[in-house]
C-alpha cells in the first residue's frame, strides 16, 4: 500500500493569493493570516503574489486566470460575504463557491477556499483572527498541503 499525504518540508513554491476589497476591514487580517503561515513554513515573501479585486464576484475571474498562467503552484481565495437583508448574499455565495470549485477541478493547479460566509461582521472578525483562528491561516496550510500533494501525483 502506498499512501500519499500532503507535507510542509519543502515549500518553495510560488503562491498567488486572489483576495477581495469588500469587507476590506475583514479581508486584510485574512491575508495577514496568510502570509504568516505561508512565511512559517517557508515561502519567501518573493513567492507570493496577492491579487487584489473589487467583491468576492471577482474572485473567480481572477482566479482563473492566475491558474491558467502557469506561474504558481496554487492559488489561495480569501473573501468575506457578509449576510444582509436581500437575496445578494445567497447569490454571490453561490456563484463564488461554483465558481472556485469550477477552477480548482479544471486548473492543474490546487485552488483553495477561504472565503467568510457569516450573518454579520462581528462573526467575521472572530473568524478573522480575533478569537476563533484566522481562516487565512487555515487556508494557506490547506494550500501548502495540497501543493505538496500535488506534485506527488
Amino acid at each position: 500500500m502506498t499512501v500519499y499525504e500532503g507535507n510542509f518540508v519543502n515549500n518553495q513554491v510560488k503562491v498567488a493569493i486572489v483576495v477581495s476589497k469588500f469587507n476590506e476591514i475583514v479581508t486584510h487580517h485574512l491575508v495577514d493570516g496568510a502570509l504568516a503561515t505561508l512565511k512559517q513554513f517557508g515561502v519567501s515573501e518573493n513567492d507570493i503574489d496577492v491579487y487584489w479585486v473589487p467583491g468576492a464576484f471577482e474572485i473567480g475571474f481572477t482566479a482563473q486566470k492566475v491558474a491558467q498562467s502557469g506561474k504558481y503552484d496554487g492559488v489561495m481565495t480569501l473573501g468575506a460575504v457578509i449576510k444582509g437583508e436581500t437575496d445578494h448574499y445567497g447569490m454571490i455565495i453561490q456563484n463564488i463557491t461554483s465558481a472556485i470549485m469550477q477552477i480548482n477541478l479544471e486548473a492543474k493547479i490546487p485552488v483553495t477556499f477561504g472565503i467568510l460566509t457569516t450573518d454579520n461582521i462581528d462573526q467575521a472578525l472572530q473568524r478573522s483572527g480575533l478569537k476563533v483562528g484566522n481562516e487565512g491561516s487555515s487556508t494557506a496550510q490547506s494550500l501548502l498541503e495540497m501543493i505538496s500533494l500535488n506534485h506527488q501525483m
